[in-house]
C-alpha cells in the first residue's frame, strides 16, 4: 500500500455513535438520526474527530437493539428515515466527517422476510439462505454448539421439524453465507449504503459468517472461562467460527467497496475476536486484499501497567505485514467504561496512548469527558445478555451522552424515568458543558491532544519505536522525516521520575505545554508528556 498512511481512515480518529443514547429530538426517550445529525458540530469542531460509527439504525425488532436486522435497506422509526439518514451523511460531509455505518452479515432477526419464508416449508426457495438441520436420534440436537447468550445455539422449529442455527439470541437466525444467494443478496445490501454516500463499514462478528461445513462438534476447552459467558468458554470454537475459507469473502468485500466508485475511498473494519498474532493478521489479506482493518481490542483486554501494554503495540507492530495499518480501541457498546475501568487518574493517560499510538484511534461517545460504568437498576435493564446473567450486562456503557446539567442531561426532554436508560449518577458534574471551558479538565485534554494528532504527521502517520523507561513508565518514540517526539506515560500508582529532553506539546495536567525540559522529570501517576526532541 504505496500511500500507507495517508488515506483518511490511515490518519484520521473515529467516534463511536450508540444513536439510542446521544440525542433525542422527539421526547421519547431515546435517541436518534436528526439527533446525531444536531451533534455533528460538536463532533467536528469542538471535539476535532475525522469519521463517525454509527451502531445499528436499520428496521429491527430490538431484541438485541438493532443487531437482529429485519430490513438491511431501511431505518427503524424509532431513529427516524431515509431521508434523516440522508440529511445525516450531506451535513456530516459538508462538516468534513466521513460515515461509517455497523452492518450485521453473520445473522439477521426472525422477522426478516428472508427468514419469514425460508421457515415457512422445508422446500421454500430460500429454505437454503440460513442453516437448518433435522433432528438427531430422540430430537437430539444437530451439534453440541453453544450461543454466545447461553444455551444452545439451535432451535427446533416446530412447523417444519427442523432446528435452525442462531449464534446469538434465537431471535438473531445465522445467515447461510455458503449459499451464493446469500452472498449477493447480503453484497446489495452494502451497494445500497454506499449509493446513498457511506464512507465505510464496521462489519459485525464478521469472522462467525462461515462455519465448518460439516457442522461438527467443538471439544471442549482446557481454559479458564472468560468473563462473558462460561457456558460458551466451556467449548473451544474451532468449528463454528472462522473457517479457514472465510479469507475468499473478505476478498470479495474488499472488491466490492473498492470498485464500486474508485474515486470515493471507502474502508472496511472488522470485529475480530482476538487471536494469536498470526491468525489475527491473515484478515488483512495475504497481499493487503482483505479488511483494511481487523479491530484490535487487545488494548481493552490488557492489564493496564506499562509491561502488559508495552507488550500489546510491540507484538502487534512485530506481527503486522508491511503493507498493514494497526488501529487502537479503548471502549465500545460491549465494554466496561474506560473510566471506570482504569480509574480517573489514568483515564487521561489512557487518552494521550490512543492518541498518539502509530495506527488508527477509535473513540466512544462520552469517554472524552470521562463518562463513568452507571449501574442499572435490575428493572431498568435492557441488554438480552444482562438479564440472563446479572451482573455482566452491557447498559452501563450505553446510557445516555452527557451534554449538560439539566435534567435530561441535553440528551431529552423526557422525564428521567421515561428515558430509554438511566442517566449515570454524575451526569450533572460529568458533562461536556461544564468541560468545555475548564482547560484541565478531560475533555479539553482530548481537544487538545486531537489538535496536535492532526498537526503532527509523526502521530498521523510516522513510525513507532520503542524505548526503555523505567518501571511503570511507557516510553516510545513517533518519527516523521526530521521530526522525532517521544511520549513516556505513567501507567503505574506512584511518581517516576524520566529524563527528557525537549519541548513539551501535551501533558495530560495541562500545564506544562510549550515548557523546555532537559533531564529529570517527575511524572505523577496518570500523567503523561508528548516531547519535540531537539
Amino acid at each position: 500500500m504505496s500511500d500507507i498512511g495517508h488515506l483518511w481512515w490511515q490518519h484520521g480518529v473515529v467516534y463511536q455513535i450508540y444513536p439510542r443514547s446521544f440525542q433525542d429530538t422527539t421526547g421519547n426517550g431515546i435517541g436518534d438520526l436528526r439527533g446525531v445529525t444536531g451533534r455533528l458540530s460538536y463532533l467536528a469542531d469542538v471535539l476535532g474527530v475525522d469519521a463517525i460509527w454509527l451502531s445499528p439504525f436499520f428496521r429491527s425488532p430490538m431484541a438485541d437493539f438493532g443487531y437482529d436486522v429485519a430490513d438491511y435497506v431501511d431505518v427503524d422509526p424509532i431513529f427516524g428515515t431515509l431521508d434523516d439518514f440522508d440529511a445525516l451523511v450531506v451535513e456530516a460531509h459538508r462538516l468534513g466527517l466521513k460515515v461509517v455505518i455497523d452492518w450485521v452479515p453473520n445473522h439477521s432477526s426472525d422477522r426478516h422476510d428472508w427468514f419469514l419464508e425460508s421457515s415457512s416449508s422445508r422446500d421454500n426457495p430460500k429454505r437454503d439462505w440460513y442453516i437448518w438441520r433435522p433432528p438427531g436420534a430422540d430430537g437430539a440436537l444437530p451439534n453440541n454448539w453453544v450461543s454466545l447468550f447461553g444455551g444452545p445455539a439451535w432451535t427446533f422449529h416446530e412447523p417444519t421439524g427442523e432446528y435452525y442455527l442462531h449464534s446469538f439470541l434465537s431471535q438473531q437466525p445465522d445467515l447461510n453465507w455458503r449459499n451464493p444467494e446469500v452472498v449477493d443478496a447480503m453484497h446489495d445490501t452494502v451497494r445500497f449504503w454506499m449509493d446513498r454516500g457511506v464512507d465505510g463499514f464496521r462489519l459485525d462478528v464478521i469472522h462467525m459468517i462461515l462455519k465448518d461445513p460439516q457442522l461438527r462438534d467443538n471439544p471442549p476447552s482446557t481454559s479458564q472461562p472468560g468473563w462473558f459467558a462460561v457456558e460458551y468458554d466451556a467449548f473451544e470454537h474451532v468449528h463454528d467460527k472462522a473457517h479457514p475459507d472465510i479469507h475468499e469473502q473478505f476478498r470479495r468485500l474488499r472488491s466490492l467497496v473498492d470498485d464500486h466508485d474508485p474515486s470515493v475511498e471507502r474502508m472496511l473494519v472488522g470485529e475480530i475476536e482476538p487471536l494469536p498474532w498470526a491468525e489475527w493478521v491473515e484478515f488483512y489479506g495475504a497481499e493487503g486484499d482483505g479488511l483494511h482493518l481487523p479491530f484490535n481490542f487487545r488494548l481493552i483486554e490488557s492489564s493496564w501497567d506499562a509491561g502488559s501494554i508495552k507488550g500489546v503495540v510491540d507484538e502487534l507492530e512485530a506481527a503486522l505485514p508491511s503493507f498493514a495499518w494497526p488501529n487502537y480501541v479503548l471502549g465500545n457498546h460491549d465494554q466496561t467504561r474506560l473510566a471506570s475501568r482504569v480509574g480517573d487518574q489514568q483515564a487521561r493517560a489512557a487518552a494521550m496512548l490512543l492518541l498518539t499510538l502509530r495506527g488508527t484511534p477509535t473513540l466512544y461517545y462520552g469517554d472524552e469527558i470521562g463518562m463513568h460504568q452507571a449501574d442499572i437498576p435490575p428493572d431498568r435493564q435492557q441488554d438480552p445478555f444482562g438479564r440472563r446473567v446479572p451482573g455482566e450486562g452491557r447498559d452501563g456503557c450505553r446510557t445516555p451522552m452527557q451534554w449538560d446539567a439539566t435534567p435530561g442531561a441535553g440528551f431529552s426532554t423526557a422525564d428521567a424515568s421515561a428515558l430509554w436508560l438511566p442517566l449515570a449518577e454524575d451526569f450533572a458534574k460529568r458533562n461536556v458543558a461544564t468541560q468545555l471551558d475548564d482547560p484541565g479538565s478531560l475533555l479539553s485534554l482530548y481537544r487538545n491532544l486531537l489538535r496536535l494528532r492532526r498537526a503532527e504527521p509523526a502521530l498521523n502517520r510516522g513510525s513507532y519505536r520503542p524505548l526503555d523507561g523505567p518501571d511503570g513508565v511507557f516510553l516510545f518514540e513517533r518519527l516523521h522525516e526530521t521530526t522525532e517526539l517521544t511520549v513516556a506515560l505513567n501507567l503505574g500508582s506512584v511518581p517516576v521520575s524520566v529524563d527528557l529532553t525537549g519541548t513539551v506539546l501535551a501533558n495530560t495536567n495541562g500545564d506544562h505545554r510549550g515548557k523546555e525540559l532537559d533531564g529529570t522529570t517527575e511524572l505523577l501517576p496518570g500523567e503523561g508528556f508528548v516531547v519535540r526532541v531537539r
